[in-house]
């Protein structure tokens, strides 16, 4: 037994510092391991780990602000647009559809909002997903209404496609009420 009153039961300094140092290197591994992945193979020294990550760190925080920002622009044009049309007693327009079919052509009027645009590309798609064939396409704006008309074809002048209006019709107006719900 060891008498010695400077003799603890505590760990000695050297292992205190060693273990200082192998979770301090670990902590750098892992914050290393969060970085994107660079081309480079080589290993970088601490110093330059270091740096790299705090370059990193700085990048995210710009990028963080901007999109702040942004996001705030953003809000504040529909806080804007909503103050308006309760100042003005206008309540955003649901789409409408008409559809009027003639033979083997269709004609489709779609009214929308001016910010609207997302549905009148969605609806050119559910047209192109039905296989019908645009021939012509338009629109005016009138206030803030959009008034599209899209003049297109179904199967061909000797063998009309049956039912295809009426397939296109239900897949629009379920588009549309979908969108608007």
């Amino acid at each position: 037994m060891n008498d010695n009153p400077n003799v603890s039961s505590r760990p000695d300094r050297k292992v205190i510092e060693r273990n200082r140092r192998t979770q301090m290197k670990a902590l750098y591994s892992e914050l290393y391991s969060l970085l994107p992945r660079h081309s480079s193979r080589e290993s970088k020294s601490l110093p330059d780990q270091l740096h790299e990550a705090a370059s990193y760190i700085k990048k995210l925080q710009i990028n963080l602000e901007r999109m702040k920002e942004k996001k705030d622009s953003l809000m504040s044009v529909e806080r804007l647009r909503n103050t308006r049309s309760r100042m003005t007693g206008k309540v955003p327009k649901s789409p409408q559809i008409q559809i009027h079919e003639m033979g083997s052509s269709l004609v489709i009027g779609l009214t929308t909002e001016s910010n609207s645009r997302f549905l009148f590309t969605q609806t050119i798609r559910v047209l192109q997903e039905e296989g019908a064939e645009i021939v012509n396409a338009g629109f005016s704006v009138v206030d803030d209404t959009v008034f599209h008309i899209i003049n297109l074809t179904i199967g061909h002048e000797s063998a009309p496609d049956h039912g295809g209006g009426r397939r296109i019709s239900e897949r629009l107006n379920k588009f549309l009420n979908d969108a608007d719900a």
